[in-house]
């Protein structure tokens, strides 16, 4: 995809995305917004997939850490082909194969079962791991939250995957400021996340979330002796693209009422205008 389809791609999952919100009446809408962005260039561009597939052997495996944003991934899902976009009407409900956290032996495409935080980390490590053991050429993909990192488990892991060397492994941390309870500087302080991962081991870089050249840019594989594992730093907000849940103090989760859905619903339309 070129940059203007990949930005497509990305509004597309953030309509489909509020839409099957919206059509639950509650919902994970701030954390799911921040990561459409990396989403749209992961499944837009950079990893090898077959929706025909999802078992596909030679797959490159996606790890949504934070897996709360599930209904974001399975937008994007739908919109790559994994399953009829309709189902995203069923997120969440009784008999669903969309949960509200993802789940591998459930939704096509969906490579772990995340939701549990600071576990998905340690599940890409240990994918990563043993790709680079078989001498295969899969790669993994992993986004955390910030509020994630509260884990000590994310740090254990962190150490795990620069000790072996898993240059196959690309980190996303969703740094949108805000966890369940109120800002991430508030609730425990992350001081630089950036100097935290160097003396990890890893490689660091902070984009702009919405910055898909950026993004894209920093996707690349390794070259022969960058043994290092990169993390891409995404400086995101809560609601990212959307003004109205940009400018709430806490979008983590919302049980909409009826004043919340118009302003969702207008929200909707504006971007659903500003189709190319």
């Amino acid at each position: 995809m070129s940059l203007a389809q990949l930005t497509g791609f990305a509004r597309e999952i953030r309509i489909s995305t509020l839409k099957s919100l919206l059509h639950l009446g509650f919902g994970h809408f701030g954390g799911c917004m921040s990561v459409v962005e990396t989403l749209a260039v992961l499944y837009g561009q950079v990893m090898r997939i077959d929706p025909r597939d999802p078992q596909w052997p030679g797959r490159d495996y996606f790890v949504l850490s934070k897996g709360h944003a599930g209904p974001a991934l399975y937008s994007a899902l739908a919109l790559k082909g994994y399953f009829p976009p309709a189902m995203l009407n069923t997120l969440n409900q009784n008999g669903t194969r969309l949960p509200s956290h993802p789940d591998r032996l459930l939704t096509p495409g969906v490579d772990a079962t995340t939701g549990s935080l600071g576990q998905g980390v340690s599940i890409a490590g240990g994918l990563a791991l043993a790709h680079k053991l078989a001498g295969r050429a899969n790669r993994v993909f992993c986004i955390t939250g910030d509020g994630e990192l509260n884990e000590g488990q994310c740090w254990e892991a962190f150490q795990f995957i620069a000790h072996h060397r898993l240059n196959n492994l690309l980190l996303f941390v969703d740094w949108n400021k805000q966890q369940l309870d109120g800002a991430t500087e508030q609730i425990i302080r992350p001081f630089s996340l950036a100097e935290k991962f160097a003396a990890f081991g890893f490689e660091a870089t902070t984009v702009k979330g919405d910055d898909i050249a950026g993004i894209l840019a920093l996707a690349s594989p390794r070259q022969e002796g960058e043994d290092r594992p990169r993390v891409v730093i995404l400086d995101t907000v809560k609601g990212q693209g959307v003004p109205w849940l940009e400018q709430l103090s806490n979008s983590h989760h919302l049980r909409l009422d009826g004043q919340m859905k118009q302003c969702l619903m207008a929200s909707i339309e504006q971007l659903e205008a500003h189709h190319d």
